[in-house]
């Protein structure tokens, strides 16, 4: 199965990602690589700052719009219900969300990497 098809099996609206980019496939391929940079340099740390949550709240910032642009949906959602809940000062809500995203934001992860190399 190839990296978008198997995508698609992880929630990604691969198309509408593509859309966006006028069919540019090259492009969201190199998107999509972009991405795991960023969340492996700006990932959201389940044990961030619950007094502080500044840091969070950027980095869930950029996760989600990044992850909307591609139309990685399970990723974009889950982080703009993170985002909501940080910024009304619910830290240990959006805590636990980050903890159950985890597993699907890691195989969409993974998946990204297994095909890049």
């Amino acid at each position: 199965m190839n990296l978008l098809d198997e995508l698609r099996t992880l929630g990604v609206d691969v198309d509408d990602g593509l859309k966006r980019l006028m069919g540019n496939e090259k492009l969201y391929t190199k998107l999509l690589g972009s991405f795991v940079k960023m969340m492996k340099s700006q990932a959201v740390d389940t044990e961030f700052d619950a007094a502080d949550c500044t840091e969070a709240i950027e980095r869930a910032h950029a996760i989600k719009g990044t992850a909307g642009n591609l139309s990685l949906t399970p990723i974009y959602e889950s982080y703009t219900e993170i985002l909501g809940l940080l910024r009304n000062g619910k830290p240990e809500e959006a805590r636990e969300l980050l903890k159950k995203v985890a597993p699907v934001q890691e195989g969409i992860v993974a998946c990204i990497e297994n095909h890049m190399n």
